[in-house]
């Protein structure tokens, strides 16, 4: 059993196949996927999206690279999340890398969202680039130690990482990790504490080796987990069962599936 801890299967891309998307999902063991919000505007789309299929959970929040959308408040948040399918706050942090300066309202909202997950008791997806320093600052001062979360698609250094896993968050490592210019990440890999470990896509982008180019999707968290058996010593099969029980821990408003005690090795 694998599960998919970070996917857009409401973006276009995915939507239009979503029937396929799911055969797949089913075919390579993948019982579970996190549908994240990125945009209030896309809520209801999302809701309506995991309401159909019960191996499905949504998150509610505003990615910070978007500007000029529907704003969140904490009450909002709080309400919005009090849906028995959203199982997490985000995906929220913050996003330097085509900013400007330091985004002052990406920071304020990105408080509101550890606000929120602190108010609703559900843990936090937290987006982070170009911006490591203030991510984990404002972190400590927000006190998201007492809801925890994810630090999702993990790119940065092991002394990010440490400090994140410090704050009692989970890492979770997306295709980036098969690159052939990503050494320094599989060192993080190795280093992560085995239940404090993810695998996720961020479909439809970052398609894993050997799919790059291609449109994501969830089916392809396996050739993640493959990756991660290697660099870790582990069975496959193992990586699929320590990171599935990983997110039910952490997500534990996620409905398992009933074929949790089921492992597929690839």
């Amino acid at each position: 059993m694998f599960v998919d801890s970070h996917c857009h299967l409401d973006f276009p891309d995915l939507a239009a196949h979503e029937a396929e998307a799911l055969a797949a999902m089913r075919d390579a063991g993948v019982s579970h996927a996190l549908c994240v919000c990125v945009r209030l505007e896309d809520l209801p789309r999302l809701l309506a999206l995991v309401e159909r299929h019960d191996n499905l959970s949504a998150s509610v929040g505003v990615h910070p690279d978007y500007e000029g959308v529907d704003e969140p408040d904490v009450e909002r948040l709080t309400q919005l999340a009090a849906h028995p399918r959203v199982v997490a706050i985000g995906e929220t942090g913050l996003d330097y890398f085509r900013q400007p300066g330091v985004p002052e309202w990406q920071q304020e909202r990105f408080r509101v969202h550890i606000r929120a997950a602190l108010a609703s008791g559900k843990p936090l997806i937290v987006h982070t680039r170009a911006a490591a320093a203030d991510t984990l600052r404002i972190l400590r001062e927000e006190g998201a130690h007492r809801v925890g979360g994810v630090m999702h698609c993990f790119t940065e250094s092991a002394e990010v990482a440490q400090a994140a896993l410090d704050l009692g968050f989970y890492i979770s490592f997306s295709g980036i990790v098969t690159f052939r210019n990503a050494e320094a990440l599989r060192d993080v890999v190795r280093m992560v504490p085995t239940d404090r470990l993810l695998i996720e896509t961020d479909s439809p982008y970052l398609a894993p080796v050997p799919h790059r180019g291609k449109t994501n999707q969830p089916a392809w968290v396996v050739h993640v987990a493959q990756e991660l058996s290697r660099l870790r010593g582990e069975d496959v099969a193992e990586t699929g069962r320590i990171t599935s029980e990983n997110f039910f821990r952490l997500f534990a408003a996620a409905k398992q599936s009933g074929h949790a005690d089921e492992v597929v090795a690839c």
